[in-house]
């Protein structure tokens, strides 16, 4: 393969950030233990029908007379690692379906964030103009009310109008939409930023030159110029939608009982802390907090080392 002497003067540069950035990660222990930590949670939420020892969404495994059972290290029972909720199901088997619920919803939520975001950012900052300032002025209004207020509002209102039972059987859709569609702005004026930039560059000038297409020339030429930033807000942005999901299940517009997510967990579980089987919110909200914590590690090592303003060969 052949290089022009332009591009054999960045491949050293290139190679030498990216042999950084893995030493870098090598080096940073708690970035290490991070990623295991999270690459743990999504196999067993992937492997959850597997590895589960019962179903929860079967109704012949929910017996009130099992229900509120303590872990197995206070109550003895072999049955339940992790005890039981209030509706006698295994708190261990709803955890794992659960934390796969979450990160469904948190990654499909920010895949659309991200499709909507690019998509405006990649164009309010190649054309400019009045369509640069229509697009921006569009994200300074979604940026003035906050995701839970919207989600709130828009949940709210849609329970009120379709009812309560049709709402359950559409509320990961329904969260997966309001939390993907509230938080694109975040992603549109990073990449504008970017884009901005990397516009100016003489490798843009050339592509024009040679006759190639906006279109081509924003996704495959400027695009992948302007994926460290891009990286970084998309972990986070999953940890955000997580969060978002779990506190609006808390409010009673999340996940049904029927098919928990960690939010609707620890919804479910709140009264019983102070009953005394407070193992039922407990354990999912350490599961929650740390699944958040983790991948916010992640994001924040990502955005320290993907940053080239502090690179350095």
């Amino acid at each position: 393969m052949k290089y022009s002497v332009k591009e054999l003067s960045l491949l050293p540069i290139s190679k030498q950030r990216w042999k950084h950035i893995w030493n870098g990660f090598l080096s940073d222990k708690l970035a290490v233990l991070s990623l295991v930590i999270f690459i743990f949670y999504c196999v067993v939420a992937l492997a959850a029908p597997l590895i589960a020892p019962f179903d929860p969404y079967d109704p012949q495994f929910m017996d009130l007379e099992n229900s509120e059972i303590a872990p197995y290290w206070i109550s003895g029972d072999e049955r339940f690692l992790l005890g039981t909720d209030a509706q006698g199901r295994d708190l261990l088997s709803t955890i794992l379906y659960g934390t796969r619920l979450s990160l469904s919803i948190g990654l499909l939520a920010v895949i659309i964030q991200a499709s909507i975001g690019i998509c405006i950012g990649l164009t309010a900052g190649y054309a400019g103009g009045k369509l640069d300032n229509f697009f921006m002025r569009c994200a300074d209004i979604q940026l003035s009310f906050s995701t839970m207020m919207i989600a709130i509002v828009f949940l709210a209102i849609f329970q009120t109008l379709f009812g309560s039972d049709y709402y359950q059987q559409l509320a990961m859709i329904m969260l997966i939409l309001v939390i993907g569609l509230a938080e694109w702005p975040l992603f549109a004026r990073t990449i504008r930023a970017s884009v901005l930039a990397e516009k100016q560059k003489e490798y843009v000038d050339a592509a024009r030159i040679m006759g190639i297409g906006p279109m081509r020339i924003m996704f495959k030429h400027i695009l992948p110029n302007t994926m460290s930033p891009l990286l970084v807000i998309f972990t986070i942005q999953i940890a955000n939608a997580i969060v978002a999901e779990a506190a609006l299940s808390f409010l009673g517009l999340g996940m049904p009982v029927s098919e928990p997510s960690l939010g609707s967990l620890i919804s479910i579980g709140f009264s019983y802390v102070f009953s005394g089987a407070w193992w039922i919110c407990i354990i999912p909200s350490a599961t929650l907090i740390l699944l958040i914590l983790v991948m916010n590690l992640l994001g924040d090592w990502l955005r320290d080392h993907l940053n080239p303003k502090i690179y350095k060969d």
